[in-house]
């Protein structure tokens, strides 16, 4: 599927590298976590239909800020820097780490957390703990299994059961599923989660045809 218009109007605002940079902490709020080239900033252009709004690199741990896209005048995405960036100094991780729990502790505007995970491998000890903190928060997390192009149709239903079963106790806060940022599978179900976060079916926006796409990743 094509991006949606309400995702396309995605316009950069700030970066932000400390708490003092964020945006005022109003309206609603989807952030985007993973570890470092699990693919999303892929993902973020996928969904926004621009190759370029949110910064790919082959350098992990390049983007070091917080940067807000807002979409109109009450709903944002918010790009958080990827985490598990072993070439950054551990000083400076520890200060991303503190703006990112900063900002997951205290922004009352977030409305979920869309966290990436390269289907090709487990899910990693850092995203688990970062899912653990979302439960225990109350921050419902839908989780992106990227780069699922890279995967046969089996291995790819394997690796999205295995996420699934290791989560079932949390099944109504934590959802999963396939993605490729290269071949858009997955999309729809991208917005229809990001829809009900940023409550667009109150204004009646929502395009007729944006339902769960049941078609094959490869």
């Amino acid at each position: 599927m094509e991006s949606p218009e309400r995702y396309r109007t995605a316009q950069f605002v700030t970066g932000a590298a400390s708490a003092s940079g964020f945006l005022a902490d109003s309206g609603l709020e989807v952030a985007f976590a993973g570890r470092s080239n699990a693919g999303k900033s892929s993902a973020i252009n996928a969904l926004t239909g621009r190759r370029a709004l949110a910064r790919t690199s082959k350098t992990p741990g390049r983007t070091r800020e917080i940067n807000f896209f807002a979409l109109d005048e009450r709903r944002r995405l918010v790009d958080l820097p990827g985490y598990g960036f072993a070439k950054a100094p551990k000083s400076e991780q520890a200060r991303w780490a503190r703006t990112i729990q900063t900002f997951m502790v205290e922004r009352q505007s977030l409305r979920g957390l869309v966290l990436l995970v390269d289907s090709r491998h487990p899910i990693t000890s850092l995203d688990r703990s970062l899912i653990q903190w979302c439960l225990r928060s109350g921050v419902p997390v839908h989780c992106l299994l990227t780069k699922a192009d890279k995967l046969g149709r089996n291995k790819a239903s394997q690796a999205l059961a295995a996420a699934v079963r290791d989560y079932r106790q949390a099944q109504e806060q934590v959802s999963f599923q396939l993605f490729s940022a290269v071949s858009r599978f997955g999309l729809e179900r991208l917005v229809q989660q990001l829809d009900v976060w940023l409550d667009w079916e109150a204004e009646g926006v929502l395009d007729a045809d944006v339902a769960l796409s049941s078609a094959d990743p490869g």
